[in-house]
């Protein structure tokens, strides 16, 4: 089976579509028709069924994609080994992170790659956990976020390891009744008017376990994704919120400990499985563990709790 066939089928696996695999490789819909053709061929066994207007894969077709997986990792840890005796790490890569912790960390991990040889292309990416293995397909690294209590990522085909955690604090307006306590816990929190995320983020999970405590479903007046956006709403006294510590930048605002809710966000590196022996990926990798180290050891968040 050719190696360029299963990369083929390995691009249909993760956009779903020929269509959309065809603009990814600069081909025409009826090559990737083609070349999944021959490989079927040589496969021996029907890789993609009807699916109403569209194919998709069969049984067999998912197994080889994990096999493709492998083959296509093996290619390019070959590819690494060559590398690895040109002595130095060189090369892009390409790295899509959440806002608030690219806010937080890319500075720091540019700084440490500046005369590495390795080149870093960096974008925001804001979507849910459950979406990040689709973005592998465009990115060598994903820098992600999940509630604590939330499963890994890591499955057959995504490696996820933990980089740090950020506790996830409330904050509340000068002046707010609770603005001089150092923690709060959830049934003082009942009646609020709240400034929230979108689901299927850490911080409204949070919310969702304040609600479970307390048996009230919040009144949720805001939903903005933007830290910055909420910081100067809730400074204006249209809600309370719940953010991130080290994303906690308005100097006005009071921040609160949340007692007896296990609230934090854990940030996650996800990669393609055996990533890491790339010379390039590995020192992307290591130049944020050292990033979140100095994050985590320092002093953060400069903005005190009351």
């Amino acid at each position: 089976m050719g190696v360029e066939r299963l990369r083929v089928l390995r691009e249909f696996a993760d956009r779903g579509t020929v269509a959309e695999v065809a603009r990814a490789l600069s081909m025409t819909p009826s090559a990737v028709s083609q070349q999944l053709k021959v490989l079927a061929r040589e496969a021996g066994v029907a890789l993609l069924e009807p699916d109403g207007r569209r194919v998709r894969l069969t049984d067999a077709g998912r197994a080889l994609v994990v096999r493709a997986d492998d083959v296509l990792a093996a290619m390019e840890r070959a590819a690494a080994e060559m590398a690895l005796y040109r002595r130095s790490p060189r090369g892009r890569v390409r790295v899509a992170l959440f806002p608030s912790g690219a806010a937080l960390l890319l500075p720091r991990v540019l700084a440490a790659l500046a005369g590495s040889g390795v080149e870093v292309t960096a974008r925001d990416e804001d979507v849910p956990p459950t979406e990040v293995p689709r973005l592998l397909a465009d990115y060598d690294v994903v820098l992600t976020h999940r509630d604590e209590r939330a499963s890994s990522i890591a499955g057959p085909r995504v490696h996820a390891t933990v980089l740090m955690r950020e506790p996830i604090d409330v904050v509340v307006p000068p002046g707010h009744r609770l603005a001089d306590h150092g923690a709060v816990v959830p049934a003082e929190l009942a009646e609020e008017t709240w400034l929230s995320v979108r689901g299927g983020f850490p911080v409204d999970d949070v919310l969702r376990s304040i609600a479970t405590v307390t048996g009230v479903q919040p009144r949720i007046a805001q939903r903005l994704n933007d830290f910055l956006v909420i910081e100067e709403l809730v400074a204006s006294g249209y809600g309370v919120a719940l953010m991130p510590r080290f994303s906690v930048r308005h100097p006005e605002l009071a921040v609160l400990r949340l007692a007896g809710v296990r609230s934090a966000r854990l940030y996650e590196l996800a990669t393609r499985p055996h990533a890491e022996s790339r010379p390039a990926i590995a020192t992307v990798l290591n130049a944020f563990r050292t990033a979140a180290g100095a994050v985590t050891a320092s002093d953060l968040p400069t903005h005190q709790t009351h």
